[in-house]
């Protein structure tokens, strides 16, 4: 069965006009609901990450700022979200989302969280409205628990993974893969173990060309033993903060890719959603739920 992280602190109320889409979070899972891709049984309300397994991949004094609160403003506004004990309490939600979902992922094959893909969080401060890494602390929870040794992070926002290279920067065991928009934040790039930029513009038959390339050897290099799959929907032509030019249809062409390459191989994937930041929020909630449609298609 499909499990799906959801928790109502997931759309977190922010000022009037913000350009974070918050809405998507509560509409997704309504959306997945009515259409019949899924039941009640698939969700489950994630519990909060343990405060020894965020540190997994995240400083020690980063950790205790956020708890207390603790965070100067300026970096505070880095995140692009106003500090507040709920906004941090709604990140160690999703973080544990993605462990437990990563643990779903080991029996189903697959499983996801409609939130997460913070990967704009450094080991230690936020950014980009990401303030804990969700798939790093998984990635790590994993690996701790003997549970993987190979991990493989496929990252395909539009953005950088700059906080996730930061993280398993020197750590042969998770490999980074970024591809991303050249000409978009960050503007000072991290180093993954393998970035492809984007040039603005970019569609759908040069894109899936490129990642159709890319994965299949990449797979059979890495020959890793879990994957995490970022699954952004900023790569469509019509993202505010994208650049690129694919379709919605484009973007389910990209994720049947890869959802179908790692089936095929038996890999045991964690999905989560990062960013779409569309005009119109049916745009956004229709790229992100075709995700999981193909999960529910090619899984079960």
């Amino acid at each position: 069965m499909l499990k799906i992280a959801y928790h109502s602190i997931y759309k977190h109320p922010l000022p009037e006009g913000h350009r974070f889409p918050m809405e998507k979070y509560e509409l997704l899972p309504k959306q997945l609901l009515h259409e019949g891709t899924c039941t009640k049984e698939n969700f489950f309300e994630p519990k909060a990450a343990a405060t020894e397994h965020i540190l997994f991949a995240h400083s020690t004094d980063y950790v205790e700022d956020l708890q207390n609160l603790n965070i100067d403003a300026r970096a505070a506004r880095k995140t692009g979200f106003p500090l507040s004990a709920e906004l941090v309490e709604r990140e160690i939600k999703i973080a544990g989302g993605t462990i437990q979902s990563a643990q779903f992922a080991l029996t189903y094959g697959i499983s996801m969280n409609i939130a997460g893909g913070t990967h704009h969080a450094y080991s230690g401060h936020g950014e980009a409205f990401c303030l804990l890494n969700d798939q790093a602390i998984a990635a790590r929870y994993l690996q701790k628990e003997k549970l993987a040794g190979k991990i493989l992070i496929i990252d395909l926002d539009v953005h950088q993974g700059n906080g996730t290279a930061e993280i398993f920067e020197g750590d042969t065991s998770v490999f980074t893969f970024s591809m991303h928009g050249k000409n978009n934040y960050p503007f000072k790039k991290e180093r993954s173990d393998l970035d492809i930029e984007l040039a603005d513009g970019t569609g759908d038959e040069e894109y899936l060309s490129i990642l159709k390339r890319t994965l299949p050897k990449l797979l059979e290099e890495q020959q890793p033993d879990f994957v995490f799959y970022l699954s952004g929907v900023d790569i469509i032509s019509t993202d505010k903060l994208g650049k690129l030019g694919c379709t919605v249809e484009g973007c389910k062409e990209r994720d049947r890719f890869v959802l179908q390459s790692l089936c095929d191989l038996n890999l045991p994937v964690q999905v989560s959603m990062g960013g779409g930041y569309s005009p119109e929020i049916k745009t956004i909630i229709e790229a992100h739920a075709n995700t999981y449609r193909l999960a529910q298609e090619i899984w079960f």
